[in-house]
């Protein structure tokens, strides 16, 4: 049985030859699809489709092979060559396709042709796929502590929507093709399909004149909103919302939002690159930056998802990655790039410097805590996001490598080249390569040195400050108070070259900022100031990517998520078993099952109160009054939390009532590095939605919940701007 379905996911067919000419002796290109012509009927209430694909292919040598992909459920009728042959060429495959088995389940079907002879005009040839099938992946719901994962499927034609990706493989493509489309979709009565591109005027065809790795058709019963809106640069950009009739009324903040986004992002990156904009609802989880549209499950939706690491992100994706292509196997440099310019540079952009502080610091945090030492990898390997450490590296690291690009070649030229990007590759593939040669072609300066150490090498800076001294400024008589500060700052491993924020300590609260360059393993830095300082604390503004310590983070969740000795203490009897903390527990086991060589969870049941409290972090699951183990555990928050007869006080403030609820985390002196957190609910009732979502509230040292939505949040003292004092003798 094996190897009969070996035989059936490698078809092949043989198509008519003509006399081939004399092979020239330059090397052909290889070949690629230029454009698709389809005729598409879906038919959801059976999970069929029925397809023509008229494609023109280009470059490769007569006599090549040509290896088209299709979905192995879909049956290939024939193959009419419609360049060469004067009626069309029909042939049966030599071996009969796969049938009744989803796309999920067997590799693609490879389609073997010969390529016939080059035309006079030029080379191209035109082949006529006819086709139908089954595609019919259900989603299936990952299973992740975190939920921000988009359901699994490999693509699927149902009553509840329709799906077709290129992980569908639903219509025949050569590996590598970049290609325009045109495409025309039947489709039952009441239902809409949204592609790329630019609708016509019957709606039921799409063009598709940018060239494109693949094309996405979803379809469903939408409600259709179109505006058409002019940016301040003054293009013309039709925008569009195709959602379900329950969220239709979301429509207007959805382009307005849309509006805002392209009206902020054109002047940086040039003109916009589509004709259109849509906002599709989709019929599972998913956030999708496709070329031309965006496409968000429905629980996204209806969460109002407009903000600028969310519709934003999507946006940014027409020009990076929607517009200009990556290879991942040559490194993803796409995500970073959109992260940098929608998830941070935006709160920039629109004078909200708080806010752009607050998510350099957190891209320090993400990937301090999730990229142990010695487990990272360089930047150019990251091709795409399986769990959070490839986010740390691949959208948080890369995220502020281009802001330390920024810093060293300074604006002007950073956004300059920046512009160039979508200029010279849209519609083409580039890589970090040709990205520092765009950067480096805008500074008029070599940069290999920067791509080096922060593309191709792994790991992040670590630095320390020590043994600040003062000594008489040299050359400053008439001034009384000019003194120099000395200062003492160490890198562990190979040493990085980078800027380096130091914010001095002066007296009535006043503080002095100082950029200094270090690139030695030990280097001195004397910095000349107008009166002595108390202290000195390193990179106040998280500008430089580094390596924060555990022990120097405010406490949180994640902490303990991360961390290799994990135990949850359930300080509530036999009720814990089920309900939101049994939830929970399941909800672990399983991330944990799926991993084979996850760290393993220890639980503690209150029958066991007696035994000492072991190493590491500890999850505490109900009211810890009830549980000695948890009540000596819970004294590490000290005064910071107080539990009360219906209520709790936390950073100094009380909340009661029954709705009431808190997620709080304290250090583990004894344990540098760990944390005891506390999900503690008044009733059992005020816990259900935070048990649910308890993994999305893990970057603060306490949530407060009412009715489970957020009303409070903060951090105990955090340590990564821990100040160096003045050295006294």
């Amino acid at each position: 049985m094996n190897g009969l379905y070996r035989l059936i996911r490698f078809s092949l067919l043989t198509i008519c030859l003509l006399p081939a000419p004399a092979i020239a002796d330059s090397v052909a290109p290889p070949p690629t699809i230029e454009h698709h012509l389809l005729a598409l009927e879906l038919h959801p209430d059976s999970h069929r489709l029925i397809a023509t694909d008229r494609v023109t292919v280009a470059g490769g040598s007569p006599g090549q092979e040509l290896a088209f992909s299709l979905a192995p459920t879909l049956l290939l009728e024939r193959v009419e060559d419609l360049t060469h042959c004067q009626d069309p060429c029909e042939f049966a495959p030599s071996i009969p396709f796969a049938r009744g088995r989803s796309s999920s389940e067997a590799e693609s079907q490879r389609i073997l042709l010969k390529q016939p002879p080059a035309n006079r005009a030029g080379g191209a040839i035109r082949l006529n796929f006819v086709y139908h099938g089954v595609i019919d992946d259900p989603p299936r719901d990952p299973r992740h502590l975190r939920f921000v994962t988009p359901s699994e499927t490999a693509g699927h034609i149902g009553p509840e929507g329709v799906y077709l990706s290129s992980e569908s493989q639903w219509y025949p493509d050569l590996d590598d093709s970049l290609a325009t489309y045109d495409v025309r979709i039947a489709l039952p009565d009441g239902w809409a399909a949204v592609t790329q591109g630019t609708a016509q005027a019957d709606s039921s065809q799409w063009i598709v004149s940018t060239k494109s790795e693949a094309l996405t058709v979803v379809a469903n019963r939408f409600v259709v909103k179109i505006r058409n809106w002019k940016a301040q640069s003054g293009q013309a950009v039709q925008l569009a919302t195709y959602l379900f009739p329950d969220d239709a009324a979301l429509a207007d903040e959805y382009l307005d939002a849309s509006a805002r986004y392209l009206d902020a992002y054109i002047p940086l990156l040039g003109a916009y690159p589509f004709s259109q904009f849509a906002v599709v609802e989709n019929f599972f989880s998913s956030g999708l930056g496709l070329p031309s549209f965006t496409l968000l499950g429905s629980g996204v939706i209806k969460r109002h998802y407009t903000q600028p690491y969310a519709l934003g992100h999507e946006i940014v994706h027409s020009w990076i990655g929607n517009g200009v292509f990556n290879r991942v196997s040559q490194g993803n440099w796409v995500e970073g790039l959109t992260t940098y310019l929608s998830n941070y540079y935006y709160h920039e952009l629109t004078g909200d410097e708080a806010q752009a502080r607050e998510q350099r610091r957190l891209m320090l945090l993400g990937y301090s805590v999730y990229v142990r030492p010695g487990e990272g990898y360089p930047l150019r390997r990251f091709a795409q996001k399986s769990d959070e450490k490839d986010n740390a590296i691949g959208y948080q690291k890369s995220a502020m490598v281009f802001h330390a690009l920024r810093q060293e070649v300074g604006d002007a030229t950073f956004w300059r080249a920046l512009k160039r990007i979508p200029e010279r590759y849209l519609g083409t593939v580039a890589d970090w390569s040709d990205l520092e040669r765009t950067f480096q072609e805008e500074a008029g300066r070599d940069l290999r040195w920067f791509f080096a150490q922060w593309v191709e090498r792994a790991g992040v800076p670590e630095l320390a400050l020590s043994g600040l001294r003062l000594q008489t400024a040299h050359g400053a008589s008439g001034h009384a108070n000019a003194v120099e500060a000395a200062i003492h700052i160490a890198q562990s491993d190979e040493p990085y070259r980078a800027p380096v924020e130091l914010e001095f300590v002066l007296s009535g609260e006043r503080t002095q900022r100082v950029r200094v360059q270090v690139s030695a393993a030990q280097q001195d830095v004397v910095v000349p100031l107008a009166e002595p300082p108390s202290a000195v604390r390193l990179d106040p503004n998280y500008h430089l990517f580094r390596r924060v310590a555990r022990s120097e983070m405010a406490p949180m969740l994640n902490l303990y998520v991360t961390d290799g000795r994990r135990t949850v203490v359930l300080a509530q009897g036999s009720s814990a078993q089920s309900g939101p903390f049994g939830d929970i527990l399941q909800r672990i086991a399983a991330q944990e099952a799926a991993k084979p060589d996850a760290v393993r969870t220890t639980v503690l049941h209150s029958g066991e109160g007696t035994r000492s409290l072991p190493p590491g972090s500890l999850l505490l699951l109900g009211d810890p009054r009830e549980n000695p183990l948890a009540a000596a555990a819970a004294r590490s928050c000290g005064d910071h939390v107080r539990f009360l007869d219906g209520g709790f006080s936390v950073a100094g403030k009380t909340y009661e009532g029954a709705t009431m609820a808190l997620l709080v985390s304290c250090r583990r002196d004894e344990h540098p590095g760990s944390v005891v957190t506390l999900l503690y609910g008044v009733t059992p009732q005020a816990l259900g939605r935070v048990a649910r979502l308890l993994f999305f509230y893990g970057w603060q040292s306490y949530v407060v919940f009412h009715e489970g939505a957020v009303v409070a949040r903060g951090d105990w003292e955090d340590r990564m701007n821990t100040e160096v004092r003045i050295e006294t003798r």
